[in-house]
């Protein structure tokens, strides 16, 4: 699955630089993550970087975009070209 950012979020501005696809950015009124560009960190770290800097706990994983392990590194290499 995709990760999301929920209304609890603080705008504290750490998760942003901390997400190596740049699927997290400043929305209308907080942070939101791009379904397309979340990959969870898989094919990067073994935990989600947002999840682990995040202050307030309000990244949980986005019910709309389920995706397994192996389509989450799928999506990785796509982004990054990896093989």
């Amino acid at each position: 699955m995709a990760l999301m950012i929920t209304d609890e979020c603080i705008n504290c501005d750490v998760c942003e630089p901390e997400c190596p696809n740049d699927a997290i950015s400043m929305g209308q009124l907080i942070y939101v993550i791009d379904p397309d560009r979340c990959t969870e960190c898989v094919g990067h770290f073994e935990k989600s970087q947002c999840v682990e800097v995040c202050p307030v706990d309000c990244i949980p994983l986005d019910p709309n975009h389920k995706e397994t392990r192996d389509e989450l590194l799928a999506k990785y290499q796509r982004l990054t070209g990896a093989k």
